[in-house]
């Protein structure tokens, strides 16, 4: 949870509130620490992948390469691969668009010809 106040140049600055848990009075783990996190496949934050041989290294280094992302392979045959962030990097989560409601005083969607807030809006 975030909290406003104001500062002396009336600027407003975001704040965490710290939480306690109820049954115990232990400090909770802070939300906010006021440090941005940094996009995946860049310089401050390369990607990280493992795999098992080596021409699967040839494979996911050149996808790397043609994408222009920063990473890391490591290669270790008797650990089973891990590629979770090359695929969140080629399959990028997609912008869910809302879709515009009825407002009370048009007319419904239904059909009927009566108001929303008459008909189906009960």
């Amino acid at each position: 949870m975030f909290r406003c106040r104001s500062t002396p140049t009336g600027h407003e600055q975001r704040y965490a509130v710290e939480f306690y848990n109820i049954f115990n009075g232990e400090k909770m783990e802070k939300i906010f620490n006021g440090k941005k996190v940094a996009k995946l496949g860049t310089e401050k934050k390369p990607a990280v992948v493992n795999v098992q041989t080596e021409e699967r290294l040839k494979e996911v280094a050149s996808i790397f390469e043609e994408n222009g992302w920063k990473y890391t392979i490591g290669l270790e045959p008797d650990k089973p691969e891990d590629i979770t962030d090359l695929e969140i990097l080629l399959n990028p989560p997609k912008t869910k668009i809302a879709e515009k409601k009825v407002g009370r005083n048009e007319p419904c969607p239904c059909g009927s010809g009566k108001k929303y807030k008459k008909c189906c809006g009960k």
